[in-house]
């Protein structure tokens, strides 16, 4: 007997699930592995700053941000003030209005998966959610890989305040984890999008932050970077210059294919 168009769509919808959570595994793997060092060196700080064993997950599960995470245990058990931690969480994580102009937020359907893809929201997430297919790629697979960073985080922290009394408290070297990580990613991104523009952008933004905000490099260098960024758009789309990605994404967006766009605006 012949089966109805309908009954293969709850396969199909079960098939596109599993394709999504096996992508997401691929692209965050490695980023996984890193995580997870770098959330044992959490977990190590946390155990000999002598901080009861619930702050392992409660710190790593609520604010879920890496370096201000190191900043605020140092800041805590050296007795800072509530209002001094409140400002550098806010300082260092404004980095996130950033990440927004550009984050395919819009692919993930529904309030409860857009709030916990934003909660889940890390620097790692967003660089390999954010690549040149952002457009292309489904929400279940951006909201796979903003969990399994976010688990892999969760669970290291508090695996390595278990072990923090034990060989793991000698273990040099591990502050650079997120050094090596995001020095991987940059080379990544840059192999795949090549912009020279945006590399000398960089380099003056930092050079500004290093010269007149040393104290606050990355908000500055950021806010530098966003600033020279807003001012390039205009000019490159009048030239026709703008870069392959963000060509690509407005002819995604108004439903076109690069293939159909003019000769001078493709590279």
């Amino acid at each position: 007997m012949a089966q109805t168009p309908g009954a293969e769509r709850p396969d199909t919808g079960r098939t596109s699930t599993q394709s999504d959570f096996r992508l997401a595994v691929a692209d965050s793997s490695v980023v996984m592995l890193g995580i997870a060092v770098l959330g044992l060196g959490l977990g190590i700080i946390l155990n000999a700053h002598g901080l009861p064993i619930w702050t392992a997950p409660l710190l790593s599960a609520l604010v879920f941000a890496g370096s201000v995470e190191f900043l605020m245990v140092g800041m805590v058990s050296g007795g800072a003030p509530l209002a001094s931690i409140a400002l550098t969480v806010f300082l260092v994580n404004a980095r996130h209005l950033v990440y927004g102009l550009s984050y395919p937020l819009h692919n993930v359907k529904g309030f409860w998966a857009k709030a916990l893809t934003i909660h889940t929201l890390c620097d790692e997430a967003f660089a390999l959610n954010s690549g040149p297919d952002r457009n292309e790629r489904s929400g279940a697979r951006i909201l796979w890989v903003n969990t399994l960073i976010y688990v892999s985080w969760v669970l290291s922290v508090v695996l390595g305040y278990v072990l923090g009394a034990s060989f793991l408290s000698s273990l040099k070297g591990v502050d650079f984890v997120m050094v090596a990580i995001f020095t991987v990613l940059a080379m990544d991104g840059y192999r795949a999008n090549p912009d020279r523009v945006a590399v000398l952008f960089m380099a003056i933004s930092a050079t500004v932050a290093l010269i007149f905000a040393p104290s606050s490099f990355l908000v500055m260098a950021l806010g530098s970077y966003v600033v020279l960024l807003l001012v390039r758009f205009p000019v490159a789309k009048r030239r026709s210059t703008l870069p392959h990605r963000t060509v690509y994404g407005e002819a995604a967006e108004s439903g076109t294919t690069t293939a159909d766009a003019p000769a001078s605006t493709q590279r």
